[in-house]
């Protein structure tokens, strides 16, 4: 393997283990945000039995890694370059990035393929990409799971409060307090079972673009762990802000509303990654909290963030396919023009981090609010403020 080569296979490793990192943080909402809403578990303590379980959970299966790294794009019929790879992993995370800094609860793993497919396209043409595969293993997923997850959570609540309508009222908060402890738990483990395993179809996929394993393998032992190790960082850091949107912004929910939405989405999330489903957690949890508003008389669901939600979703796919082709345009210039593609998404990062602490959110003021606000005169000021420090061209 050429130096040059070499150069940009650890860049898309580094780039992958970034997405991986940001996937944690940002999707650290779809575990634990009913769990911190309703109390039962300590915002701190939440995020680290998150991380935990994310950690265990990427050793639990490899069947979405497989999905990815051998069925989404047609590395036999096309050449795929490492480049080709970074530049989707560059529109995954300038838009999980994006929808962390308003809070929104968007799809990292739509994010990811959108990226991935907009890149492949630009780089290889349309037929490095295999749209059966997106269409049966993302796409209709994608459209049917929160649906499933939906219904299961709306007949859970109802089955729950048909039960404990004659029992004591404080009895049943605390009761469900503790069972939400466990299936919060499990959300965080089938969590680590689907997303953690994409990052390590990426890496994979890349290993076998440039001939270091053979194509249709599964990935091995190190990305497994450096996978796992990664999401599990990235979920200790705690996604606060879309923690604070999916937990309160949807529908105000009780500790059984809580316990039946997250035994939903385990079960959806685990179910999935055992067939090999790409699904969106976010997608899943959202829809199971959904469900419960729905289920519950006199519980109402805040139909303008879920419409604020659903935007999201439509527009996540085609929106990172975008930003990936665009940086593929120029990553496939050569060496300098992948580490100017480098370069740019490092900067924007920093601009959206930057804007983030004008208006923190934490594990501190996690509850206090139902919605994340941007201060538009200092996002100006401050986008303004870096582009003054960024070097003049000559």
């Amino acid at each position: 393997m050429d130096p040059a080569t070499l150069v940009i296979v650890g860049l898309v490793i580094v780039t992958a283990l970034t997405f991986d990192f940001t996937n944690g943080f940002h999707d650290t909402a779809n575990a634990m945000a009913t769990s911190i809403a309703t109390g039962a578990l300590k915002p701190k303590a939440a995020v680290i039995a998150a991380g935990s379980l994310n950690l265990v959970g990427a050793f639990l299966s490899v069947e979405v890694a497989k999905t990815i790294s051998g069925g989404l794009i047609n590395e036999q019929v096309v050449t795929i370059a490492p480049e080709f790879i970074l530049a989707g992993l560059i529109g995954a995370i300038t838009w999980n990035l994006l929808t962390w800094l308003v809070g929104l609860p968007s799809s990292s793993s739509h994010a990811l393929f959108g990226g991935l497919v907009g890149a492949v396209i630009v780089g290889a043409g349309v037929e490095g990409v295999n749209f059966a595969a997106v269409l049966t293993k993302i796409l209709i997923p994608a459209l049917v799971s929160p649906v499933v997850a939906g219904l299961a959570a709306f007949c859970a609540v109802k089955l729950i409060y048909a039960v404990v309508k004659r029992m004591n009222a404080d009895q049943v908060e605390s009761g469900f307090r503790h069972g939400q402890t466990v299936t919060a738990c499990l959300v965080a483990l089938s969590h680590g079972t689907n997303d953690a395993q994409k990052t390590m179809g990426i890496i994979t996929l890349t290993l076998i673009a440039v001939g270091l394993q053979p194509s249709g393998s599964g990935p091995e032992l190190w990305v497994v762990a450096i996978c796992g190790l990664t999401i599990a960082a990235g979920t200790y850091m705690g996604g606060w802000r879309v923690i604070r949107t999916l937990g309160k912004g949807l529908t105000e929910i009780s500790t059984p509303q809580g316990f039946a939405a997250e035994a939903a989405s385990a079960t959806t999330i685990l179910v999935s990654s055992h067939l090999g489903f790409a699904l969106s957690t976010t997608q899943v949890c959202s829809g199971s909290i959904i469900g419960t508003g729905l289920g519950k008389k006199g519980n109402p669901v805040n139909w303008g963030v879920a419409g604020k939600m659903l935007v999201a979703w439509l527009v996540t796919f085609p929106a990172a396919g975008m930003v990936g082709a665009l940086a593929c345009a120029l990553a496939k210039t050569g060496v300098w023009g992948t580490v100017a593609t480098v370069a740019i998404a490092v900067c924007v990062a920093l601009i959206i981090f930057r804007l983030s602490k004008r208006n923190p959110v934490n594990s501190g003021n996690v509850n206090d609010s139902h919605e994340v606000k941007l201060n538009p005169s200092v996002a100006v000021s401050a986008a303004a403020t870096t582009a003054n420090n960024q070097p003049q061209a000559a």
